[in-house]
């Protein structure tokens, strides 16, 4: 039992890098810089089920994390924030998924589709990297403020 912490902190890791590379790269090529020669529709139904799939092994082995040390989670803010983050950032990679999935090239029809795609695109960067750097700082607050009980 005592290498179930480093192995689910390694596959929680690897879950992170998977959904980070996936969504980055979506997000990316609506905005133009990523991948210019990929058609965004095939990219997106290319990518998001790994999007999907790592995001439910996230939340399985996140679920560890809490289940073995709940105080450190539910009485520090940043898991707050980290969650506040979290949810609309896959609520916007879902809505790209599932519009994509209803009608192939949906982001691509107009030029009013690809405007919203930009900025979900840059609005779904700034939540993604902010749900890892809060991720990074739950591990890290209680060394530099102590909870009051």
């Amino acid at each position: 039992m005592p290498r179930l912490p480093p192995v689910t902190q390694a596959i929680h890791i690897l879950g992170i890098a998977v959904v980070m590379s996936s969504i980055v790269m979506v997000n990316l090529r609506f905005l133009g810089v990523g991948v210019p020669s990929q058609n965004v529709s095939e990219m997106i139904q290319r990518l998001m089920p790994w999007t999907w799939w790592a995001l439910l092994l996230n939340a399985l082995t996140g679920l560890l994390f809490v289940v073995a040390r709940p105080v450190r989670y539910f009485y520090n803010p940043v898991f707050g924030i980290k969650f506040s983050l979290l949810v609309p950032a896959v609520v916007f990679a879902f809505v790209v998924y599932w519009l994509n999935r209803r009608e192939m090239g949906f982001w691509e029809r107009t030029l009013v589709r690809r405007l919203a795609a930009r900025l979900i695109a840059a609005v779904s960067l700034l939540l993604w990297i902010g749900v890892v750097l809060a991720g990074r700082w739950i591990a890290y607050f209680d060394y530099l403020f102590v909870p009051e009980f």
